[in-house]
């Protein structure tokens, strides 16, 4: 496959870019900033400096071209405001469908979060809310757009810990637990290569599956 990945120096991306790369795929990561791009060329992908907050849908769209696969791991980061939430978790994924559709690329797997489906809890303030809120409008956008053949995946709390290969990967509801960053990388290799997820939303966990029987299991 040859495979775009928006937000390319995120952790997930990184260790993403490094195992499509390492199955022979050609993979693409797009940063906003130059000096992430060493970052990026050290796993093996082609990096590419273009800010989804700035750049058009039509010059995105360039980047696409001939891709079989986009995937969107970018996010504002835990130091953002309001606005960033919408501008890029929720606008970004957007961004990102319009442009794949331009370059005549269905595949597209959204990175998103778990407790979507519910109203964000106030106590915890208003950029949590807007992350929440933006996150939720991204899925409903991808899921509704009738261009894509879209997988949106919800890992859990994120931990450094080595992978174990082992998840629970399931349709909404799934109890909230971790998931080593490792795992949510691979689980995102391994569905990019299952085209009967898509359509489906899933949660991924640590749990007690390989992760190889809990794809093969979709659908």
């Amino acid at each position: 496959m040859d495979v775009v990945i928006a937000g390319g120096h995120g952790q997930i991306a990184l260790r993403l870019s490094t195992l499509l790369t390492g199955q022979g795929h050609t993979v693409r990561s797009i940063v906003r900033n130059p000096d992430h791009t060493d970052d990026v060329a050290a796993t093996g992908a082609s990096p590419v400096v273009a800010d989804l907050e700035k750049i058009s849908a039509a010059d995105l769209t360039g980047h696409l071209t001939g891709a079989d696969a986009v995937v969107f791991a970018a996010g504002a980061g835990p130091d953002s405001g309001v606005e960033r939430k919408e501008t890029v978790d929720r606008d970004g994924a957007t961004l990102l469908a319009d442009a794949a559709a331009g370059a005549g690329v269905r595949r597209y797997l959204l990175v998103s979060s778990p407790g979507v489906d519910a109203e964000p809890d106030p106590a915890r303030g208003e950029v949590w809310a807007a992350y929440i809120r933006a996150k939720k409008a991204a899925e409903d956008a991808i899921r509704a757009d009738g261009r894509l053949d879209a997988t949106i995946l919800r890992p859990g709390k994120l931990t450094n810990d080595p992978g174990t290969g082992r998840v629970t990967l399931a349709p909404p509801p799934v109890e909230y637990g971790e998931v080593t960053r490792d795992d949510s990388a691979a689980a995102v290799a391994a569905l990019l290569a299952a085209p009967r997820s898509a359509g489906l939303t899933l949660e991924l966990r640590h749990g007690d599956t390989e992760l190889g029987d809990a794809v093969a299991a979709l659908g």
